[in-house]
């Protein structure tokens, strides 16, 4: 907790991590003996909140600008002017029609285009803003989480969600030559289809699509994010990794 600081261990800011990929993340991240600070909607799970390496988490809705700033200016104050190590944009939305239809070009929302834009897009360029002081004194990584649909025509990902994914792989890109001045890496994975809460039964029909036979795990897009925030890719930046058992090669 703020003033109690370990200097002696790595810390990353993980945002969208009580559950899905951002909280497997966040688990090997632990495992890895990594401090974290987290953020989400809901509060962290109880048995996380019991490891003493897991700082500090914050409630946040990061579409929320004024929210979002909050968890910057307290989760530097946790950090008390120490290196921050790493950067994971994780937090993003896909909304869809209580029918769980997808919402395209004609028939989505503008309102919730915004807020899909606010979250998916211009929470990543405000926090890496907003941690830029920090990664630089760690020599730091940024790694955000776009998608498989910022490439390709998604049969259930929207239109808002997929353009999104589309701008935060374009946004990783120029970040990564903006930030290479303050020493800090920027890159990108790009999961396909992970077994999360957000995939339901109909994404079974995807499965043929897949070279490798079977959808991802959260944990194989968790080490995948390690690995981009460790020294072992330390001349690793503005790259995209594919997390998708070989499905975006069709």
């Amino acid at each position: 907790m703020p003033g109690d600081v370990d200097t002696s261990r790595k810390t990353v800011v993980i945002t969208g991590a009580s559950r899905g990929i951002g909280h497997h993340t966040a688990r090997l991240f632990l495992k890895r003996d990594w401090r974290i600070i987290t953020c989400s909607r809901e509060p962290a799970p109880a048995e996380c909140g019991r490891d003493p390496r897991w700082t500090v988490h914050i409630p946040t809705d990061l579409s929320d600008p004024d929210s979002l700033q909050n968890f910057i200016t307290e989760a530097n104050a946790a950090l008390e002017g120490q290196p921050l190590h790493a950067l994971v944009n994780n937090a993003g939305m896909s909304p869809k029609t209580p029918y769980k239809e997808r919402l395209g070009c004609l028939n989505g929302d503008l309102g919730a285009w915004r807020q899909v834009f606010e979250l998916n897009f211009f929470a990543p360029l405000k926090l890496s803003r907003g941690f830029a002081s920090a990664l630089h004194k760690g020599k730091g990584a940024i790694v955000n989480i776009t998608s498989i649909a910022g490439h390709y025509i998604h049969p259930f990902a929207g239109s808002a969600y997929s353009i999104s994914k589309a701008a935060l792989s374009a946004l990783t890109r120029e970040s990564a030559n903006e930030f290479a001045a303050l020493g800090v890496r920027v890159n990108a994975v790009a999961p396909g289809e992970i077994e999360t809460e957000m995939v339901g039964p109909e994404y079974e029909m995807l499965i043929p699509r897949i070279p490798m036979g079977r959808m991802g795990s959260p944990e194989d897009v968790a080490g995948t994010v390690f690995y981009l925030c460790s020294d072992d890719s330390r001349y690793v930046t503005g790259t995209e990794v594919w997390v998708t058992g070989g499905q975006h090669l069709f």
